[in-house]
């Protein structure tokens, strides 16, 4: 059987790895800390390793990893701007698990918005203190209003047909419209001052990071809700926090954070949390975080057990990476993978 070893490991990442790893011949041992240049040489005598998005994979780890012979890095999610690209370009091969329910990262962007807008949240906290007063809950009716969608992928296309149910009125931006649909684009700009709500869906780039900022947030409508399911540095949360205290954001429903490897995953409860700018948030009554659960399903655990083992099987039958991703797909998007060949 294959040795493998799995980093930042969580109880329910064992549950589902361990329900395929005998079916696709897989040793694997689980460490409990997170991948990076301090726990990298944990790695040696393993032939490959598991990692995740909280992950810090830059050249020092690569480095470490590489020279204890390992090849494969197996990213079980789909982020993977935590990895030093370049640094990992003939050494390492990175697959990742590009989609594995975006039925569940939709529904939870969805689950934070009603939760916001009804109040949920707090009428919860209220009535287990028998306090049965509806003053502060005030909603708004969603039917009819401006869903602003950022991102048009599988997920973002979900999530617009949800909203489409709840009948919002859909507008979305996206530098690559998806083709065939009934979807309206529009600027990024008009986006930000026709939306009542925004909804970000798009991966984090040189291009995308902070895409929410200042002067963004200063065209928005006054009482405007944001919702990010995706990564955390799309927004400036220092801007973010800001604009709520100024009464400009209306709310936000957050379940990511740009600076959340630290936190979100652990229990920090005995902690004090030595992030002013997440402590503001979190102290906000409009502001509900979540720790980056929206893709925590049965279904998408299962999903990402099953599609990282079958990454890292085609990896040691010398087959074709379906999943992988190399410097020079993401800079250039040019390499021998087009040709249906490894990127190196």
């Amino acid at each position: 059987m294959r040795k493998i070893c799995f980093y930042d490991t969580k109880p329910y990442d064992k549950i589902y790895f361990d329900l395929y790893k005998e079916k696709y011949g897989f040793e694997i041992d689980y460490f409990e800390p997170k991948l990076n240049s301090d726990t990298a040489v944990m790695a040696k005598g393993y032939e490959a390793v598991v990692a995740f998005v909280n992950d810090t994979i830059d050249a020092k780890t690569i480095d470490i990893l590489y020279n204890n012979g390992i090849g494969m890095i197996a990213m079980r999610c789909a982020g993977y701007n935590n990895i030093d690209f370049k640094a990992a370009f003939d050494k390492i091969h990175v697959v990742r698990v590009p989609a594995y329910s975006p039925y569940a990262v939709a529904e939870h962007a969805i689950a934070l918005l009603l939760t916001l807008n009804r109040k949920i949240h707090r009428a919860y906290n209220r009535t287990r203190e028998h306090n049965f007063s509806l003053n502060g809950l005030m909603g708004f009716d969603l039917h009819g209003k401006t869903m602003g969608v950022v991102g048009t992928g599988k997920i973002g296309r979900i999530f617009v047909g949800i909203c489409k149910g709840f009948g919002l009125n859909v507008i979305a931006y996206d530098p690559y419209p998806a083709g065939n649909s009934d979807i309206r684009y529009v600027s990024f700009l008009e986006l930000c001052k026709e939306s009542d709500i925004i909804s970000l869906h798009c991966p984090l780039s040189k291009e995308t990071h902070h895409l929410i900022n200042q002067d963004n947030l200063e065209v928005m409508k006054k009482g405007v809700i944001l919702i990010n399911t995706s990564r955390g540095a799309l927004i400036d949360s220092e801007a973010l926090l800001n604009a709520i205290k100024e009464e400009k954001v209306g709310g936000a429903g957050l379940d990511v954070y740009e600076e959340e490897t630290e936190f979100f995953y652990e229990d920090k409860s005995y902690s004090i949390i030595q992030d002013d700018i997440l402590s503001g948030l979190i102290s906000m009554p409009n502001v509900i975080v979540t720790s980056h659960q929206a893709f925590l399903t049965k279904e998408a655990l299962n999903n990402i057990a099953e599609i990282t083992l079958q990454n890292l099987t085609d990896y040691f039958d010398d087959k074709f990476l379906e999943n992988e991703i190399c410097y020079q797909c993401i800079k250039f998007n040019s390499c021998d993978r087009n040709e249906r060949k490894r990127c190196f």
